[in-house]
């Protein structure tokens, strides 16, 4: 079964693990949108990272972080966020694949990240996954570890809430 562990968010990632295994993972395909700079999420390139990553007789999910606003947060940053996590539904629905969404508690409870740093994720993938150190070198590849954790978390728990 391959499970796809979505970080949502414009500098999320997306990870596509097979059997616990990281078949894949990249950041989160966006592009340029109007004179500012800003960026919005290439729908069209996450439909082609799910279909080159799987095939449609495979046993597929896909868990996606579940998110909410948060406060101080500015309202055209939580419409873009809104934005991008809504597409991402909607791209899962039209590829007739099953969403599942998990609460960033869950997944960071199950593993021990709980009030710990932002890049105790990262850490904790390459503890678990050495080979994907060089992937995982900068900073901001904490995103892609959340991924991971995101796709992981389902493997590691899909049959205990049955």
């Amino acid at each position: 079964m391959k499970i796809i562990g979505i970080d949502p968010g414009l500098s999320g990632a997306i990870a596509i693990l097979e059997d616990k295994k990281v078949f894949s993972v990249s950041d989160m395909p966006v592009m340029a949108e109007g004179k500012k700079n800003k960026r919005q999420l290439n729908s069209a390139q996450l439909v082609n990272i799910i279909r080159e990553n799987t095939n449609p007789k495979e046993d597929i999910a896909v868990v996606v972080e579940q998110v909410n606003a948060m406060p101080g947060q500015g309202v055209t940053s939580m419409f873009n966020f809104g934005q991008t996590f809504g597409a991402i539904k909607g791209i899962c629905a039209a590829l007739g694949l099953p969403i599942f969404f998990v609460r960033p508690s869950k997944w960071k409870k199950h593993f021990n990240l709980i009030n710990s740093s932002k890049d105790s994720s990262r850490t904790k993938v390459i503890e678990m996954y050495p080979s994907l150190s060089s992937q995982l070198a900068k900073k901001k590849d904490v995103n892609k570890s959340d991924a991971i954790l995101i796709a992981r978390y389902y493997c590691d728990t899909r049959f205990q809430d049955q």
